[in-house]
């Protein structure tokens, strides 16, 4: 074996997935699996959904299991710490046995967060920043259902959660956390469900699934079971994104969606993320802004970084993406897989860059506990470059990125993202 491999990721780890339920329909059965899975009191989680009658709908069929529901619909974008305090103590005041959760990855998480808070008898969620952070004696997490609303960060099918740290001393701070005990117990996904996302933020979810699928196939922790998922969740998106944010009643395309998502997400479980998601959780660590339009702008500047250190891996993403590639070189060949990105970029109207970045839905850039950090607005001079920079040094996906990262080579990357074009 080569030398230079044995430091790095010699030993790989599988980690588990949780049982899910994929296809029309799927969300109908929630009651009669609660009530399998022996919930007598569930606290359900859930955002700015509240009113589209999907929680409505999903607590009756909870309560007509016989099943009481107590509701927490306070979680915002980009999960804070005291989203995961507040349910957890509305869970233990109320007596509740069980979490079902209804959104995207955000709320997910959150649930994830809070799960982790009772099983520790209320510790701070900012404690379990890192790698399988809870007790061994604590490994028993309460029981979660995960109704899946975005395409999509997988956060029902991944063992990994995000948490913005709003009130430690090293706040603003977006970590990334992993934990075997937090897998959901069950995810479900209905691509019908999926149908009432906006569309600029269907396009900015896309690109989260675009990048969990690209960053596991190049990462350094070259794991071989993750690598066929993560070209075919490539491919999927490549083929749908564009038809999903045009015309929102294509079923197909949905359904074909909500695969990309579920698969991307099992893809990177095991094999890891890069530097698109490092730079992501800096930006929005200090601005709240939406993590899918983060992914988005940095993913083709990433790409670009990064096929130097393998140019083969990025060939096979440009054919995923619909680029002819034979006859050409690897070095040829990798640069369509960056065009094909930026031409999809343009096409589903993803911002060009950070600075350019205005109001879109459920947009809270500059706004609750963030007024006193940022305005609504990305600034994107010098100081933001060095201060995401930075932070990207320090992320938990870094270490995944097939490029070594340091802060001189990081820079250059962060500076074109904030303020220049590639269209």
């Amino acid at each position: 074996m080569e030398a230079h491999k044995l430091w790095q990721f010699p030993i790989k780890e599988f980690h588990p997935f949780p049982r899910g339920l994929i296809g029309p329909g799927a969300y109908e059965m929630v009651g009669v699996e609660a009530k399998k899975l022996g919930f007598k009191r569930t606290l359900l989680m859930t955002s700015g959904i509240r009113g589209t009658d999907l929680v409505e709908d999903v607590a009756g069929k909870l309560r007509y299991q016989g099943i009481d529901v107590v509701i927490y619909d306070k979680v915002e974008s980009n999960p804070k710490d005291y989203n995961c305090m507040e349910a957890a103590d509305l869970f233990m005041r109320e007596k509740c046995d069980s979490f079902v959760s209804v959104g995207g990855g955000s709320v997910t998480d959150a649930t994830k967060g809070a799960r982790l808070v009772v099983a520790h008898d209320g510790r701070n969620i900012n404690e379990f920043d890192g790698f399988n952070r809870s007790d061994p004696d604590r490994q028993k997490n309460p029981p979660h259902i995960a109704i899946n609303t975005t395409a999509g960060t997988g956060s029902e099918t991944s063992w990994a959660f995000v948490i913005t740290d709003t009130t430690s001393e090293r706040a603003p701070r977006k970590w990334l956390g992993f934990d075997d005990s937090c897998i959901v117990t069950l995810g479900i996904n209905d691509p019908y469900v999926f149908k009432t996302m906006p569309q600029d933020l269907t396009a900015f979810c896309g690109f989260d699934v675009l990048a969990h699928g690209s960053e596991p196939y190049v990462s350094r922790l070259d794991f071989p079971a993750s690598l066929g998922g993560a070209l075919k969740c490539i491919e999927l998106v490549a083929q749908n994104l564009r038809e999903v944010v045009a015309n929102r009643n294509n079923y197909e395309a949905w359904a074909n969606m909500v695969w990309a998502q579920y698969i991307g997400a099992q893809a990177f479980n095991s094999g890891g993320l890069g530097i698109i998601h490092s730079i992501s959780h800096a930006v929005s660590a200090y601005y709240d802004s939406h993590h899918g339009l983060n992914n988005a702008i940095a993913l083709p500047r990433v790409w670009a970084f990064n096929m130097p250190a393998n140019y083969r891996r990025y060939r096979d993403i440009a054919r995923a993406m619909g680029e002819k590639v034979d006859g050409l070189s690897d070095v040829s060949a990798a640069e369509r897989a960056v065009e094909a990105a930026i031409r999809l970029s343009k096409d589903v109207g993803i911002p060009p860059n950070f600075q350019s970045v205005g109001e879109y839905s459920k947009s809270r850039m500059g706004k609750g506990v963030y007024e006193k950090w940022s305005g609504p607005r990305i600034i994107g001079d010098d100081n933001d470059v060095d201060r995401v920079s930075k932070h990207v040094l320090g992320d938990g996906s870094t270490p995944g990125n097939p490029r070594e990262v340091t802060f001189e080579s990081v820079w250059p990357v962060v500076a074109h993202a904030m303020r220049e074009s590639y269209y």
